[in-house]
């Protein structure tokens, strides 16, 4: 049995840890003055110091933080902390998961991964949802374009849902990024000072795998393309092994913070993946099939790292859909969400997520209803041919072409690519749109800061 660690280095680890309201990674800790061990070493007194319940982790792979949850005055001991956070929509049962899967971990029973949670699951006579929950959410989601085609709504909204959901999904995962901070480095590609590099890189990865399911709403789905690519944008360099990015993983992981062990063999991995799948295509109500993924995927852990956001972006597909109001995760406690993950790894029960899931809804349905009453109904003509005018603005921005050779272009390709009958007000909302763009829109036409300046100086050399 390996001996206890030395009690002064632990001590000095949790003080420097304590330190750091917003917790702290590895490489800072090693930077610390007061430590003087090697990584390895230290990645053992704190994998023990996590064991024990005495720092919690945050975050997954390189963008993993160390918090210590409430010590006393002499930061030895943990010490219970009244939270002041409101949980009054906490039912009974997740207020009891709660109080299980906050006991030490070695009061926790050890449990694996065990098939039939996803097998017993039959669509549309199985289900996670109660029928008052679900019809509740389809009525508070509902913006009234039903009729439309997918992604209509989301496309309404997307500015401001690329910095909502990259902030809030980024967040739960440990990112110290403020909101102010998301909004310059998703607008104008300023990294905040001060932050890890990988920071800045999980939120850029958020807003690709956004715009991804805004431009293909209408093929995205519950399929190996949409998900596996959702991974591969997701992870982009952040994973020690590039070729990890969009595969089902082939080796074992392990997931800190808890005792339940996923599951190892690689053909079992791809056939759970699999029928995750094919029954969350087959769910017919869009909240049960956008729980069942939040519940379903992170347990499998398919992946080696970034399951949890995956999962997270997966379950607005069905809002991309069916023009529903999407899940930003706004006024989520990152301490409840992971809570109630590991009330699914360990317990296999679903409540206190389910509480997390419907309170995250709300919320969110609250903000962008209100949005939705700033912007108005959609313009028919713009619906119509938002792809091709889309497409335009960003082939004249990032030829930077000036404005007589602008007008040339759109003139010489809606000619051929234009009905005769829409040609003219075709022309004038490209055109519109070009002298409408700014640096805090150019997101929509999936344009980078960097195009958009060197366009804007060709216009005001011209």
């Amino acid at each position: 049995m390996p001996s206890q660690p030395p009690d002064d280095e632990l001590q000095v680890i949790l003080e420097v840890v304590a330190s750091a309201p917003h917790g702290i990674s590895i490489g800072e800790l090693l930077e610390n003055s007061r430590l003087d061990l090697k990584r390895r070493t230290l990645q053992r007194r704190i994998d023990y110091l996590c064991d024990q319940g005495l720092l919690v982790p945050r975050g997954e792979g390189r963008g993993r933080r160390y918090l210590v949850p409430a010590v006393t005055v002499d930061n030895t001991v943990p010490a219970a902390k009244a939270s002041t956070v409101d949980r009054g929509w906490l039912g009974p049962e997740s207020t009891e998961i709660r109080r299980l899967v906050s006991l030490p971990p070695s009061k926790r029973q050890p449990v694996g991964y065990d098939p039939s949670f996803l097998e017993s699951y039959q669509p549309n006579v199985t289900f996670y949802l109660p029928q008052k929950t679900r019809s509740h959410l389809v009525e508070i989601g509902q913006v009234g374009i039903t009729d439309l085609p997918a992604g209509t709504y989301l496309r309404q909204i997307l500015d401001r849902l690329l910095i909502d959901l990259s902030w809030n999904s980024s967040r739960l995962e440990g990112n110290t990024y403020s909101l102010l901070e998301t909004q310059r480095l998703l607008e104008l590609g300023e990294s905040a000072d001060g932050k890890a590099t990988q920071e800045a890189q999980m939120i850029l990865n958020h807003k690709e795998a956004i715009e991804m399911l805004a431009e293909q709403s209408e093929e995205i789905g519950f399929n190996r393309y949409t998900v596996c690519n959702l991974h591969a944008l997701l992870s982009n360099n952040l994973l020690s092994d590039p070729a990890a990015c969009g595969r089902i993983r082939s080796r074992p992981v392990g997931i800190s913070g808890t005792v339940f062990h996923p599951l190892e063999v690689p053909q079992q991995i791809e056939e759970y993946f699999q029928l995750i799948l094919d029954k969350a295509e087959a769910i017919k109500d869009p909240f049960e099939t956008a729980f069942f993924v939040m519940v379903q995927l992170p347990y499998l852990q398919a992946f080696e790292d970034v399951n949890k956001r995956v999962s997270r972006l997966a379950a607005n597909i069905p809002m991309i859909k069916y023009n529903f109001c999407p899940l930003s995760f706004v006024d989520i406690e990152a301490d409840d969400y992971i809570n109630a993950l590991i009330g699914v790894y360990e317990l296999q029960r679903i409540e206190y997520l389910r509480d997390v899931f419907v309170w995250a809804y709300e919320r969110s349905a609250l903000r962008y209803n209100a949005v939705r009453q700033s912007l108005g109904d959609p313009d028919p003509f713009r619906l119509k041919y938002r792809s091709q005018i889309g497409r335009f603005v960003r082939e004249i921005v990032q030829s930077s072409l000036d404005a007589s050779e602008a007008i040339r272009w759109i003139q010489q390709h809606a000619t051929t690519e234009i009905p005769e009958e829409d040609y003219t007000q075709f022309i004038e909302t490209v055109e519109t749109e070009l002298l409408s763009l700014h640096e805090g829109n150019i997101a929509r036409f999936r344009l980078r800061p960097g195009e958009f300046t060197n366009w804007m100086s060709k216009q005001i050399r011209a």
